[in-house]
């Protein structure tokens, strides 16, 4: 149905999260209509992406830099840490200019069905840093999930020894995610914390 370039363009853009047949087949007729200029610049800025975006070395968000502007930061409150389970959920905390604290990324969530342990995940960073650095909170913000729930349960009692934990307030309905929850539900939720447990 497709010339073989096509065809095999159309593929790989299926390959993305939330991108099917007919998205895809629309943004590859689109990107052939595009100047070759700019579809250079698409393909230089998705190879540089790739090869110069890793993980912050103290909070494990994205960054370019081996220390991400976040933990930079000097006007960031460096007592007060929110940990969550990817970058998806750093941006869009941040996005409710709310919190002023620093992160920590866990790198996803404990699913044993998925064969992911707490080892897989960046939490033994996480005590590590509770422990060594003056932390007076760490706030769990980690979505409502049999799998969230199990992470949010885990950390929270491996913390506790350290200091005071807490979980965000959630307006989500359960299985919900942050990337997807709008700036005053998450600003909310993040007023509204309580102890855990």
């Amino acid at each position: 149905m497709y010339t073989r370039p096509l065809a095999k363009l159309i593929e790989e853009l299926q390959r993305l999260p939330g991108v099917g047949p007919k998205t895809a087949q629309r943004l590859a007729l689109h990107i052939l209509k595009r100047p070759e200029t700019e579809v250079r610049a698409l393909a230089q800025a998705l190879v540089d992406a790739k090869q110069q975006v890793g993980q912050c070395s103290i909070c494990f968000h994205l960054s370019a830099d081996p220390v991400c502007d976040i933990c930079r930061s000097m006007r960031r409150d460096n007592q007060t840490i929110c940990v969550v389970a990817d970058s998806r959920d750093v941006i869009a905390i941040e996005r409710t200019r709310e919190f002023k604290g620093k992160y920590h990324v866990l790198g996803g969530l404990i699913s044993p069905m998925d064969g992911i342990g707490p080892e897989q995940l960046n939490i033994g960073q996480l005590v590590h840093r509770v422990n060594k650095d003056d932390i007076a909170e760490v706030i769990l913000a980690i979505s409502p999930s049999i799998e969230g729930d199990t992470t949010t349960l885990y950390v929270g009692q491996l913390i506790k020894p350290f200091t005071k934990v807490t979980r965000i307030a959630f307006g989500l309905p359960m299985g919900g995610d942050l990337e997807y929850a709008d700036e005053v539900t998450l600003a909310r939720a993040l007023e509204g914390r309580q102890a855990l447990g």
